[in-house]
């Protein structure tokens, strides 16, 4: 039986009835439905079906009534006909790899949406869908809170998916926007685990040089931490070397540092969210337990693994119990969690922002170098670095109204 396809692409004022309508009409005729969809921009709807049906008398007369039926509804109608190669074409691309890349920013301009598309348009890839994760923002009130996220997903054949992410990072850095890039896998949809540094991620603080500060050994402490960080010296050689400096501290201070520590931007909002939608949460931190079990109790953090200070007669010794939490024990902890929680690795979310965090980061299904030194960034599968914290939930696809539903 012979049959001819057609694309209807409807434009109007959007309004109830309005699909509806439409297919009740190709459902007179026996119309079959090869693919649909919608989107809907300040009242304007956008909508297309691509539908196949009988060819000869049936096909000239839905044509009249879907037009007829158009004008009712005060809508435009086109109608483009597809050939049976153009569609079987259309059907084989299908099995193409697909990728997602989410757009990050405090505000989104058309300069880094024009570059990021030009990047994916020379690879020739396909945009299948661009949705907005961010909630509408008023022109009038100011917001609190800036932020402004896109999605959009991508599918073709990519070679060399190395040079594509540092294209974009170049772009990130010349336009003051973070992109990332994740391939859209079975295991990107089922994340169960998110683990975090501690010091400058989810605290806006190194908390050893808060300690220092009241030991009168800050600009000691702090050279040293800054070149660990950077990844100059051995996170191991360091971390000695600073608690040697703590020497006899009063245990009094870790309290009072304790109850002062500054919570980034965005944590407890995404933590809250990460906790509704089942998520497994913990602090693998090259600090220390005593600021970990703090947090996991403000923050309502389910693991912690970081280092122990000793502690004799209420004082620091400026030694430690058990093996230093560096940068291959933090990796190690996240295999651990993963196994424990009998989930593959590629289900696990790591979030960090200094040199020791980049093993954790990189065997992660998805690592997130946050607001991070310029190696780590540059080693880190994405980053972010131009909101806060809760910018993970638009990696992992959540849209605003997702997170709202807590309140």
């Amino acid at each position: 039986m012979a049959t001819d396809i057609f694309l209807l692409n409807i434009s109007g004022q959007d309004k109830p009835g309005l699909t509806s309508g439409l297919t009740s009409v190709l459902a007179e005729y026996d119309a079959k439905i090869l693919d649909i969809g919608q989107a809907n921009i300040h009242d304007t709807l956008s909508l297309g079906m691509m539908f196949e049906i009988k060819s000869g008398k049936k096909s000239a007369a839905v044509l009249k009534d879907l037009l007829f039926k158009a004008y009712e509804l005060g809508i435009t109608a086109k109608f483009t006909p597809i050939s049976l190669e153009d569609y079987e074409h259309w059907v084989s691309l299908q099995g193409k790899d697909r990728y997602i890349i989410t757009i990050l920013g405090e505000k989104l301009a058309a300069q880094q949406i024009s570059e990021v598309t030009k990047i994916i348009s020379d690879k020739g890839l396909n945009i299948d869908s661009i949705k907005r994760l961010t909630g509408r923002t008023s022109l009038v009130r100011e917001q609190e809170y800036p932020r402004a996220s896109i999605q959009l997903s991508i599918r073709g054949k990519l070679n060399d998916k190395s040079e594509f992410t540092t294209r974009f990072m170049d772009i990130s850095k010349e336009l003051d926007v973070d992109i990332a890039f994740q391939e859209d896998t079975m295991f990107r949809r089922n994340r169960r685990l998110v683990c975090f540094d501690m010091d400058s991620t989810l605290i806006q603080t190194e908390v050893i040089d808060e300690l220092a500060e009241r030991a009168d050994v800050g600009n000691e402490v702090k050279a040293i931490t800054e070149s660990a960080m950077q990844g100059e010296i051995d996170f191991n050689e360091s971390f000695r070397k600073r608690m040697k400096l703590l020497k006899g501290l009063s245990e009094s201070v870790l309290q009072e540092v304790a109850e002062n520590l500054p919570i980034t931007k965005g944590a407890r909002r995404l933590i809250d969210t990460l906790h509704y939608y089942g998520y497994k949460t913990a602090i693998l931190s090259g600090g220390f337990t005593y600021f970990g079990h703090y947090l996991q109790e403000k923050l309502d953090i389910d693991f912690v693994y970081a280092n122990q200070l000793e502690i004799i007669d209420g004082r620091l010794t400026g030694g430690y119990i058990g093996d230093i939490v560096d940068g291959n024990k933090k990796a190690e902890y996240l295999k651990l969690l993963a196994n424990n929680m009998g989930i593959d690795i590629g289900q696990t979310i790591a979030v960090g922002d200094g040199a020791n965090d980049l093993q954790m980061l990189n065997l992660a299904g998805l690592g997130i170098a946050f607001h991070a030194k310029p190696k780590v960034k540059d080693n880190a599968q994405n980053s972010i670095s131009s909101i806060g914290l809760d910018g993970v939930l638009y990696l992992l696809g959540y849209h605003d109204r997702h997170i709202d539903l807590m309140k």
